[in-house]
């Protein structure tokens, strides 16, 4: 089973740049997006054989996520905490046979970090979310979570500390949802890769100087480490300020 998470930054947009190319060329079994921004039926994209869900923010032009899958869920979750709505459109939950799947837009902190403590409050709630779901089975969780967690995540160190995805707390909430239970697949597969990179500013030659952040994850229950077969970054695709990643397993 293939899994594939990217950030488009607007999927209009992404479309417009070889979105639906790249849909086809992975194949995956589910596929999910982020920072749609986009509202009902501004868009129709022609993938055959998968069910589509989406959770559309409030304000239009806005965060939004989207999940597109081969098989039809057991149920669908839209936000946190057993609500069947979110204002911002940044969680969809899928319930499969053997796991859950969870779909994220984490908020950022924002320049100023004026979305702090608002962000740290999210982090509680989204841990609570995957604790309750991973008593019941196991957890696949995904998209983009707004943290570079470790120094070898993040290209300019020094510079970074502190700023709006480096800061100690919302790394030391990454921290804890790992210890409380999940696993990194890019990282467990690859420790030691350096400029393993998800992110990178739209500031000239930055991309292709891989001045870039890892903010992208495929998290997964501990209990999924025997069946994870492969964790990939794709940063060889374009199309949003972001790459997608994706991880494969085999489930007996």
């Amino acid at each position: 089973m293939k899994v594939v998470s990217w950030n488009v930054n607007g999927i209009r947009a992404c479309v417009k740049k070889g979105f639906n190319d790249f849909f086809e060329q992975m194949q995956a079994d589910i596929f999910c997006v982020q920072e749609i921004k986009c509202q009902e039926g501004q868009i129709e994209l022609p993938f055959d054989g998968y069910e589509h869900y989406w959770n559309y923010a409030e304000k239009k032009g806005y965060s939004g996520t989207a999940v597109f899958t081969k098989q039809r869920p057991l149920s669908v979750q839209y936000g946190l905490n057993g609500q069947d709505s979110e204002a911002e459109g940044r969680v969809l939950t899928l319930e499969f046979e053997k796991f859950f799947l969870v779909n994220c837009y984490t908020p950022n902190s924002q320049r100023d970090l004026a979305r702090l403590s608002y962000r740290l409050k999210w982090e509680d709630e989204m841990l609570a979310h995957l604790t309750e779901l991973d008593a019941q089975k196991p957890v696949i969780y995904c998209g983009d979570l707004n943290v570079a967690h470790e120094e070898i995540d993040i290209c300019n160190v020094k510079s970074n500390y502190g700023n709006s995805g480096f800061t100690k707390e919302e790394r030391a909430k990454m921290t804890r949802l790992l210890d409380s239970g999940f696993i990194d697949t890019f990282r467990y597969l690859h420790p030691n890769q350096e400029g393993a990179y998800t992110w990178w500013s739209y500031m000239r030659d930055v991309r292709a100087r891989n001045i870039g952040w890892r903010i992208d994850y495929l998290l997964i229950s501990n209990r999924l480490q025997s069946t994870l077969q492969t964790s990939e970054i794709h940063a060889e695709i374009l199309g949003s300020d972001h790459c997608p990643i994706s991880a494969e397993f085999v489930f007996a």
